[in-house]
Formats: structure tokens, C-alpha cells, sequence
């Protein structure tokens, strides 16, 4: 029986999906978005994001862990001096997955893994979102205000 083994093997050996993980989190690191499968994806998912979080606190502790995941020193120095900057007040969540359809050849379902604070134009749809709400009563505070000084 194989209870409580619910991770996604992915086709592969132990040692070819560790393989794959690392270079796919050392890609993901080193471009902040790569295509691929969906089920690479949420399996990359799971594998960088307690590493980001390692990341945070810069030790040389933490350093060698994560180079023992990543086995590439560019792709923790980029880690630790930009990524782990702008994800210091986040608490989680540091990836999205975008769903782009089917692969051509084998149907295989596609999507872009993305580092969340590193995407600009989801940025900016943010930011202009919560700058047009406002709320009545100070827009008319500012219409009477604006009235008097034209007075």
C-alpha cells in the first residue's frame, strides 16, 4: 500500500528528479521565470520555496545549505543578495504558476513558473488597482476643499 506517499515521482529516479530540481530551481534563481510542464512546476514549487526561505537569514550556515541543494555559487549569490531582498517582508508564496494550454506534440499541459516580486507588469496592475479606490467621504472633503481655495 502507499499511504501517506502523495509527492509526484515524475516518471523518474530519486536521484535524476533531484537532479532535475536542482537545475530547474538554479534556472528559476538565475532567469526568475522558465516554461514548463505543470506537474514540474508544482514540484519545483515545493522544492525552492523553503529555499528562498533559507535565503532570508544570510549566514555562512545557510549559504552551504542551500549550495547543497543548488550545487551552483552564481545562483546563490543572486539568491542571497537580490532575491532574498525583495522577499524579506513576504511570508510565503514566493512562486506563481501561469497556466499557458497544451504542448503541442504531446498535449502535455504547460505554464510559466514565475518568482512572484520580480514580475513588473503584475506589479503595476497592483499598484494602479489601489491607487484609483477611494473612498466618498474624503472625495468630497477634497472637492470642498478645492471649491473654497478657488473662492
Amino acid at each position: 500500500m502507499r499511504h501517506n506517499k502523495k509527492f509526484n515521482h515524475l516518471g523518474r529516479t530519486s536521484s535524476h528528479r533531484a537532479a532535475m530540481l536542482s537545475n530547474m530551481a538554479t534556472s528559476l534563481i538565475k532567469h526568475k521565470r522558465i516554461f514548463t510542464t505543470v506537474a514540474k512546476a508544482k514540484a519545483l514549487r515545493v522544492y525552492v520555496e523553503p529555499i528562498i526561505t533559507k535565503s532570508k537569514e544570510d549566514t555562512t550556515h545557510q549559504r552551504r545549505v542551500v549550495f547543497s541543494y543548488l550545487q551552483d555559487k552564481f545562483a546563490v549569490t543572486e539568491l542571497f543578495q537580490n532575491i532574498a531582498v525583495k522577499v524579506a517582508d513576504r511570508p510565503g508564496g514566493y512562486t506563481r504558476i501561469i497556466k499557458t494550454g497544451n504542448r503541442l506534440g504531446d498535449n502535455a499541459s504547460m505554464c510559466f513558473i514565475e518568482l512572484v516580486d520580480f514580475n513588473d507588469n503584475m506589479a503595476k496592475a497592483t499598484e494602479a488597482k489601489k491607487a484609483t479606490r477611494t473612498r466618498r467621504s474624503s472625495k468630497k472633503k477634497t472637492e470642498d476643499t478645492a471649491a473654497e481655495s478657488a473662492e
